[in-house]
């Protein structure tokens, strides 16, 4: 449908307005038009009695047209505005209506005192502390390994050996400096029986005295280097022979066969771990971090063996939490009862110090939908309403433990899937 603007709607009321006064031209039934005589200004169609008229309405009409064009740049906004809008009433998506409600027995939410807890996962590691490292001071190459990672080894067991230069100079200053000894040891002997003859001078003795001395210092230095270097003084050889320093379990291994050794230079060739007492490095949100205190116990269940029960103590709290996690590492310390490995996966529950009030259901009526847990409560109408609710561990008699979203004395249904399955019906 075309829309009649300002402009058009004043210009069809002018000529509406002409058409009704030109009735007033005519006299007497007479035609609106007339014979111009001669010399006659008038114009064939003119009616001569009303030309004031006829200027009066030619104004009107100009009076007209020149105000619907100043209101043509004006709207009225009521008149474009959009209609308003219908608001429609659906019932609540979280009510669900069924023909029979009684075919759907209800079930009363029992109570139940706990402590709340907190669980978090955790790895088996080793006691930093009783972490020894394997190491020797001679530079060379690897002639033999005796022991492997994984390997339980014994305080002073052969571990490797290794071919080393430094080791062959060692004996060889060794062996000079004995000689020298002998030698200077020899040379103060003469020099005090010379000086006991009268032979030389007591500075000659003295000079006798002060070599022997250096020389038996030469023979402890290098006696000592050889010791050092791992070398047995009394069998001289250039394989060097490293042996186990402590008892453990060979937790790390640097080296292989043929391979070199650098001295004290990291890596070290083998880390042995004393694994009789180890750690749980544990996991925690900031936002649980009140909940966790120094000295407090903890259950550990290890992934490997659910139903042995251990208890740890918290040793220590990191003061840095981890920027991209945002946790922080807390650390159980405890005895190793034999078959826990390092890497485990464990779950620590801390145990709040104040026990609250937590409802308990049925487990059948708990409905896990969405990775979420819902039950049904009864509401007006014979209807029923689902409330999500947080469910906690499960109870003996087949209950379930929930932590918010239903209070105890609740009504619930007892079986949320019978219900589910007909209202989707």
């Amino acid at each position: 449908m075309k829309r009649v603007g300002p402009l058009n709607l004043r210009v069809g009321q002018a000529l509406s307005l002409r058409r009704s006064l030109r009735p007033l031209c005519r006299r007497n039934g007479s035609s609106f038009e007339h014979e111009a005589g001669p010399g006659d200004p008038r114009r064939p169609g003119a009616c001569p009695t009303t030309l004031p008229g006829t200027i009066t309405i030619l104004t009107l009409c100009l009076a007209l047209v020149l105000a619907g064009c100043g209101a043509q740049g004006k709207s009225d906004p009521k008149a474009e505005a959009p209609p308003p809008a219908e608001v429609e009433r659906v019932p609540s998506a979280g009510l669900f209506k069924v023909d029979d409600p009684g075919k759907f027995p209800l079930a009363t939410a029992g109570e139940r005192r706990a402590a709340p807890e907190l669980n978090v996962t955790g790895v088996v590691s080793a006691d930093v502390s009783r972490n020894i490292p394997v190491v020797t001071l001679a530079t060379g190459r690897v002639a033999e390994i005796h022991a492997r990672l994984g390997d339980t080894v014994v305080k002073d067991q052969l571990l490797l050996k290794v071919q080393s230069a430094d080791v062959a100079g060692a004996y060889s200053d060794y062996e000079q400096a004995k000689a020298d000894d002998t030698l200077a040891r020899a040379q103060l002997d003469r020099s005090k029986i010379l000086y006991d003859k009268g032979a030389i001078a007591q500075k000659d003795l003295e000079i006798a005295q002060d070599a022997e001395t250096k020389a038996s210092v030469a023979v402890k230095t290098t006696l000592d280097h050889l010791r050092v270097l791992g070398a047995d003084p009394d069998r001289p050889s250039a394989i060097v022979e490293v042996r186990a320093p402590v008892s453990g379990v060979i937790t790390d291994q640097q080296v292989t066969a043929a391979g070199g050794v650098q001295g004290l230079a990291s890596p070290n060739p083998f880390t042995i771990s004393d694994l009789s007492s180890i750690w749980i490095l544990c996991d925690v949100y900031e936002n649980d971090l009140p909940q966790v205190h120094l000295g407090q116990y903890a259950d550990v269940k290890l992934n490997a063996y659910p139903n042995k029960a251990l208890k740890g103590r918290i040793g220590n709290i990191s003061p840095i939490l981890d920027s991209n996690l945002r946790t922080a590492k807390v650390r159980l310390e405890m005895r190793n009862q034999g078959f826990m490995r390092l890497g485990m996966f464990v779950t620590a529950t801390f145990h709040g110090l104040q026990s609250e009030t937590r409802a308990t259901v049925p487990s059948s009526a708990v409905l896990h939908l969405h990775d979420r847990d819902w039950v049904y409560v009864p509401a007006d109408g014979g209807q029923f309403r689902r409330m999500e609710v947080t469910s906690g561990k499960m109870l003996p008699g087949n209950l379930q433990e929930i932590l918010a979203g239903i209070r105890p004395g609740q009504k619930v249904v007892s079986n949320a899937l019978v219900l589910q399955a007909t209202a989707e019906q």
